[in-house]
């Protein structure tokens, strides 16, 4: 009777593991529309045309007196909302961990966000410094969102689940960013028909991200489970526990050589997302029906590259899976650099090769790390990887921005992504991920 009981006890965990995991994923599935229709097809070009509008003769603009030429207004923007970033994600982490109250300031950063996006619907004539204030506070509220979303994964998964399970949310995402693209799709090129501008259909598409993410994330704040840890509820202010958590990682320089590998590659990955659609649309010249079809492709094999590289690191190891799609994103973007003008086939080539590698090498990234993470710090240490994530991309936008400032040239700031990857190998390479899961108190998995 007894064991029956155990039994029953371990498959009632188990129904009610899955079903967490399940409401999970659907965060992926809110938020991923932002990424997709928001910074990576529609905002880049249309800021930079509501830029351009409002620029002098020269062609720059003067938000606050700083001179700055339009085409670098959104890619300058996406590096102040990972500023923003920086400065909030660490205390919000150490308070959610303190508290064991992460779903109250999941929803907080959420819908912030979401409202951020929805308000983008007003970003018309040459209000841009309209666009970069709500693209600042959006952005960064998604970056506060992710951490916390991402300091789930270790509570709602064993070590042998992760990879399948970080997979699973990062291909939900991508499959919810191409069932609206698809819905974009059909709205901006039969604009016309609808009877709205070409302007008000982006603002349209711009605002329904919004209205999604924030329709969606009631399925995770449902689903997912705050679990206290009495030990640490009394560790003082946040700003004390911040300090605290620093000294802790200090302990663990295994996971932080990881972290600053991921820096680095995933700096050129995040970049990639932001300007891909503004290198097609002003360096290639290719229309934006063209660019959502190219993003939609994207979407539909990221969404098969995440469950494919999730076996493959069944089989080879995540390290190795994470390491070949870096010299997979490599040739990408020394491909991309010679795509001629005006050639929307071969830029479907170049998506076909992004979307590839995409989610795979973020899904194993994440899980990797969660493997890192001491236990009870999850919110904590995924601050640090949210820094890195979102966070820290600031590097990234800035050298593409500075670059075409500098040479008026998009290529030319494309080719220099190629070093965050090159780099990123490198670093991560020199990682021994085994001793560095033991070092930091977990279970060290047969293969990893």
């Amino acid at each position: 009777m007894g064991t029956d009981t155990l039994r029953t006890e371990a498959a009632d965990g188990a129904a009610d593991r899955r079903r967490e995991q399940r409401g999970w994923y659907f965060y992926d599935w809110a938020c991923s529309v932002y990424s997709t229709s928001v910074l990576t097809v529609f905002l880049g070009p249309y800021l930079t045309s509501v830029a351009e509008s409002a620029a002098d003769g020269d062609g720059y603009v003067h938000p606050l007196g700083i001179p700055v030429r339009a085409g670098s207004f959104f890619a300058y923007s996406v590096s102040l909302s990972v500023i923003v970033a920086v400065l909030v994600m660490p205390l919000v982490g150490a308070a959610a961990d303190r508290s064991g109250r992460k779903k109250p300031l999941l929803a907080a950063a959420a819908y912030t966000g979401a409202a951020a996006t929805a308000g983008m619907f007003f970003l018309d004539g040459d209000r841009y410094l309209l666009g970069g204030v709500l693209l600042v506070v959006a952005n960064a509220a998604q970056s506060v969102a992710m951490m916390l979303y991402n300091s789930y994964l270790p509570q709602i998964a064993p070590p042998g689940e992760r990879d399948a399970v970080s997979s699973r949310g990062w291909a939900f995402g991508y499959a919810a960013g191409a069932l609206v693209l698809i819905a974009n799709l059909i709205l901006y090129t039969a604009h016309d028909s609808f009877g709205l501008s070409e302007s008000a259909a982006v603002r349209i598409c711009l605002a329904s991200a919004g209205l999604w993410w924030g329709a969606f994330a009631l399925i995770p704040l449902r689903r997912l489970r705050d679990r206290r840890t009495p030990a640490r509820q009394a560790a003082g202010t946040g700003r004390q526990q911040l300090a605290a958590t620093i000294r802790d990682m200090r302990r663990h320089p295994l996971t932080l050589a990881f972290l600053l590998a991921y820096l680095v590659y995933n700096d050129g990955i995040q970049t990639v997302i932001t300007q891909a659609s503004v290198y097609g649309s002003e360096e290639l010249g290719l229309g934006q029906s063209t660019l959502i079809v190219a993003v939609l492709l994207v979407q539909v094999l990221a969404v098969v590259g995440a469950l494919a590289l999730g076996r493959l690191a069944r089989t080879y190891g995540a390290k190795r899976a994470i390491l070949g799609s870096l010299v997979a994103w490599t040739a990408t973007l020394a491909a991309g650099y010679f795509l001629p003008a005006g050639a929307p086939v071969w830029f479907f080539v170049l998506a076909a090769g992004i979307g590839l590698v995409l989610g795979g090498s973020q899904a194993l990234s994440r899980s990797l790390f969660s493997q890192l993470v001491p236990p009870g710090k999850e919110a904590e240490y995924f601050s640090a990887y949210e820094l890195s994530d979102r966070g820290m991309s600031w590097l990234g936008p800035l050298l593409f921005g500075l670059t075409y400032q500098l040479t008026g040239s998009y290529r030319d700031a494309i080719i220099s992504l190629v070093a965050f990857f090159v780099l990123g190998f490198v670093l991560l390479a020199r990682v021994p991920v085994r001793r560095a899961i033991g070092d930091a108190g977990n279970p060290v998995p047969e293969r990893i």
